[in-house]
């Protein structure tokens, strides 16, 4: 399995992007961060992750321009 097929779990996302918890569930709540519910758990696809991590450096990219 490659690893933008693998799906992460919210500390591993944490980890991942140098980000604490609470700003992670700021992001779900507030910037329509790619996650999905399983149960009580948030699960995150690491290749959505990088999709939208991309996409959110464009867009302030082009606010500042």
């Amino acid at each position: 399995m490659q690893n933008e097929d693998r799906w992460l779990t919210t500390k591993e996302v944490c980890v991942y992007l140098s980000i604490s918890r609470q700003t992670l569930m700021f992001w779900i709540e507030t910037k329509n961060f790619p996650a999905v519910k399983v149960g009580k758990f948030w699960r995150y696809k690491q290749n959505e992750i990088d999709i939208w991590m991309r996409s959110s450096d464009e867009n302030r990219f082009d606010k500042e321009v």
